[in-house]
Parts: structure tokens; C-alpha cells; sequence
């Protein structure tokens, strides 16, 4: 019988393969070594695979789109209602290729290389900044020890590191011995985070999708080109609601007997440092808006009045989330509506 719909279990180096015929009946259920996966495939008709978007997932549908398959990869808590109890590789390969028939089924698109060297340009970047925190904590932690403080902000931990690197009296020579690594390390990481960061000002201004979302309130090169790599073809969300959802900026739900019912909590569901760079965003354009009441619109100046800022803050990017759906869906420049005093 002739397989129709395959199930893979991805995995580091073997692959569990689950494929059925048009009827549901089990015709493949194998274990595959991570060298036999192409020559597997490249032997079966053309058919449709399901696989969930993990690890190298994105890879593997490129591969096996070569070789005239249709691949469609879900998101792994979509699929894990499939899994029979008693975990196993066979049953998740399985689940795979039972969700992946059903016609409900989210998909995640297939990224491309370009897209996924984007990615990781921002992953990479995250980790340098997490990097650098953490150094210059630990070089404010122990010249507070020391009584001495600084300002909030790079400026602040500059003036540290001058101080530190001066050898002052007030510093004792154990100290210097602590502080000299953490200084090189937090001044080597400030110039890889600059030099990322000159790389994606550049190809965000060199994109056309990226160059319109800068013009969006709250929306800069890092996060327009952290949507552009993320999201691709913004025409895969039906609404701007269902990108803002993707986003996770979003109220849960919980609707039972008819009644509708939204938590006073977003869902955090989704990319959480594409949710990070909008509500940081969101974050810089109120601190305009407080300082100068005039530059806001009567929304978000009623919403200022009337709830934390906080709450001000997330409702912003929820609201900066649906606007920039709206200008890659539409493939149009932001319009800003003219505020009345």
C-alpha cells in the first residue's frame, strides 16, 4: 500500500517515522538513523509529512519540500493531544501524523535560511546583553560593598569601570584583582552588542517591510527587523487579533455556559523577545506621552488616567502589534492619525 501521510519524530541522531495509507491503516513504523532520513524519503512518493516545530524542524522541511514532499510543521502543545499515554518515540511520531490530517490544525510556517540567519542574529544579541548585565551587577555589587554608587544605565557602570580601572584608595588591591575581569569582560561585550548592533540598523533600513514599521510610534530598527525575521509573510494571520495573539499580548479567556470571560492577564504566549522589544517600545513612546499630554491621543491619555502604567504600557503594544500586521498585511505606510488636544 502506498503511504499518503507521514509522522516524524525528530531527534539529535535517530528519527522515528510513522506512515499511514489512504484508509488509516499503519504501513511504516521505523526507526531511521540520521543518514538514512533523505535516502528514506528521496525513495517514497511524494506524500504529505508532519512534524513538530522543534529543533532543526526547519531544516528538515526544506529538505524534504526538495524532494517533492509537502511538509507542514505544528506547534508541539497542538500535538501532544495526539500522544497516546505511555510516551514513547513511536507514539509522538504517530501523533504527528495524526494531527497533521486534521484540517484545524495550526501551522507554523517553514522559515528559510535567511530568515532563520536573522533569528539568530537576535538570539545572539540577547545573550551578549544578558551578558553584560550580568557583569556590570556584579562590578555594582562589589564597589557598593566599597560605598560606592553610581547611576542607573551604561553611563553609570562607564563611570564605575573609570573608577575601577583609576585604582582609587578607597579600593582595596583584592578587590582590583576581582574587578579587572569582569571590566575587560563587560568592555569586550559592550563592543560585540555595538557591532550587532550596526548590523541590523543596516539591514533594517536596507529591507522595505522593516523601513515602514520604523515608522511606527515605539517601533525602531531592532524590532522591526526582529518582526520581519520572525513573523515572514504576515498574510498567514487572518486578523491583526491573531497576530497580536501570537505575540501573546492578548487577554486569556475563559468562556463556559455562553458567558464570555477575559482574565485581567495577557497570555505571554508565543516569541517572548518579540513581545520584550514591543512592550519596550510601547514603554519609550508613554514616557513621551506622560512628559508631553498633548503629544498622545485621547486614548491612550484616558488610559494613562484611569489605569496603572503598566497596564498602559502593554495595552500600547497590543495595540502597536495590531498596527503592524496592518502595515505588512496591506503592504502600506503607516498613516498617523492627528491628535486632538
Amino acid at each position: 500500500m502506498q503511504v499518503i501521510r507521514f509522522g516524524i519524530d525528530l531527534a539529535k541522531s535517530v528519527f522515528q517515522v510513522h506512515g499511514v495509507d489512504a484508509t488509516g491503516a499503519v504501513v511504516v513504523q521505523r526507526q531511521l538513523r540520521r543518514g538514512q532520513v533523505l535516502k528514506f524519503f528521496a525513495r517514497q512518493p511524494p506524500a504529505l509529512v508532519g512534524m513538530e516545530a522543534c529543533g532543526s524542524a526547519h531544516y528538515w522541511a526544506r529538505e524534504l519540500t526538495t524532494l517533492g514532499h509537502e511538509v507542514r510543521l505544528m506547534p508541539a502543545s497542538y500535538v501532544k493531544a495526539y500522544v497516546r499515554r505511555n510516551k514513547n518515540d513511536a507514539r509522538d511520531a504517530e501523533a504527528c501524523c495524526e494531527a497533521v490530517s486534521r484540517p484545524s490544525m495550526r501551522l507554523v510556517p517553514i522559515k528559510t535560511v535567511e530568515q532563520q540567519g536573522q533569528r539568530a542574529l537576535h538570539r545572539a544579541r540577547d545573550l551578549l546583553v544578558r551578558q553584560r548585565t550580568q557583569s556590570g551587577n556584579a562590578i555594582r555589587a562589589m564597589l557598593y560593598e566599597m560605598g560606592l554608587i553610581a547611576s542607573k544605565g551604561r553611563s553609570g557602570i562607564a563611570e564605575l569601570i573609570e573608577l575601577a580601572l583609576a585604582g582609587g584608595t578607597d579600593i582595596p588591591p583584592g578587590l582590583l584583582v576581582a574587578l579587572t575581569p569582569l571590566v575587560r569582560q563587560w568592555r569586550a561585550l559592550e563592543t560585540e552588542i555595538t557591532t550587532m548592533d550596526t548590523v541590523l540598523v543596516a539591514q533594517a533600513r536596507a529591507h522595505p517591510d522593516a523601513r515602514r514599521l520604523m515608522k511606527i510610534p515605539g517601533v525602531g530598527p531592532v524590532t522591526a527587523h526582529a518582526v520581519v525575521a520572525a513573523v515572514g509573510d504576515a498574510r498567514q494571520f487572518d486578523s491583526a487579533r491573531d497576530f497580536a495573539a501570537w505575540v501573546g499580548l492578548t487577554r486569556l479567556n475563559h468562556d463556559t455556559g455562553g458567558k464570555t470571560r477575559l482574565t485581567g492577564h495577557i497570555s505571554k504566549a508565543g516569541d517572548r523577545s518579540l513581545r520584550r522589544l514591543l512592550v519596550l517600545g510601547a514603554s519609550g513612546a508613554l514616557r513621551h506621552v506622560r512628559a508631553k499630554p498633548g503629544a498622545g491621543s485621547p486614548w491612550i491619555r484616558g488610559l494613562l488616567a484611569r489605569r496603572p502604567v503598566k497596564v498602559a504600557v502593554v495595552a500600547q503594544a497590543a495595540k502597536t502589534a495590531r498596527i503592524v500586521w496592518a502595515v505588512l498585511a496591506k503592504n502600506e505606510d503607516y498613516r498617523a492619525q492627528p491628535h486632538q488636544a
